[in-house]
């Protein structure tokens, strides 16, 4: 794999402002760094050098989202299993993906997120069954987190949906999302480590980008604590939406090069 040593000048200052957006991003919401930072870098290189890039980085907002939100701890003791479950469902998910490697999994998680919000708009996004049964619900939603991960290459609808769903307030849901997020991209840390992808010295040149991303991450948490529960919520259903158009725009422009 190619480092940042082969990129021209123009492209390194480019990785670094998409790094910074994107931290800033996650900083505001809670999420969303992968989402935006993989596929731009991606477009200027290739997506293994992206995903490489990427994932430090990422960790190092995951951590700043966690620690800049009030009663994380609580939210931990809460909904830790999710994760256990979410990696279950990534292990599931990945199977898949070998076996039936042409199903269209970002189309239907696609489906999936405009089904939600459309019954949102009628005001059915809340489901009191949900609320009385969280962690039935929790186990199945988690599950479908890490299965959309290793599928569709996002984890974050499901656990948006199942979250809004309870009626968790902005303050516990960014920690009780990011926790997830934190165990998946350290799994994955830890596999791309030990699958060879990259070298030491590739890792390396990833941690300028990591405090870049941490310190963009800091100064955007400043907007999400001026933010208020609804507003929280409207832009949680933009951010679902953009997610739907991303998965409906990667299915049309793979079905245009196939």
């Amino acid at each position: 794999m190619t480092g940042l040593e082969t990129l021209s000048p123009w492209v390194i200052v480019y990785v670094a402002i998409v790094i910074a957006v994107a931290g800033w991003i996650q900083g505001a919401l809670g999420l969303g760094f992968p989402m935006i930072a993989t596929p731009l870098i991606a477009a200027a290189t290739n997506m293994q050098f992206a995903v490489v890039m990427v994932v430090i980085p990422c960790i190092a907002t995951v951590i700043v989202s966690i620690l800049r939100s009030p009663g994380s701890a609580g939210v931990v003791k809460r909904f830790w299993w999710i994760s256990i479950v979410a990696l279950l469902g990534a292990a599931v998910g990945a199977r898949l993906f070998v076996m039936f490697p042409g199903f269209p999994y970002a189309l239907l998680l696609a489906g999936v997120i405009l089904f939600y919000l459309n019954l949102d708009r009628l005001g059915l996004s809340q489901w009191p069954i949900m609320k009385r049964n969280e962690k039935k619900f929790g186990l199945l939603f988690g599950f479908l987190g890490g299965l959309s991960e290793t599928t569709a290459n996002i984890a974050a609808p499901p656990l948006i949906i199942y979250y809004l769903g309870i009626g968790l307030p902005p303050l516990m849901l960014v920690p009780a999302m990011n926790i997830s997020f934190f165990v998946g991209k350290s799994t994955q840390l830890a596999t791309l480590m030990a699958s060879g992808i990259a070298t030491p010295m590739h890792w390396l040149v990833t941690l300028p980008l990591a405090v870049i991303a941490t310190i963009a991450s800091l100064y955007g948490s400043r907007v999400r604590s001026r933010i208020d529960g609804e507003t929280y919520r409207v832009w949680m259903k933009r951010l679902l939406l953009t997610m739907a158009m991303i998965l409906l725009a990667q299915v049309a422009w793979r079905q245009l090069l196939a």
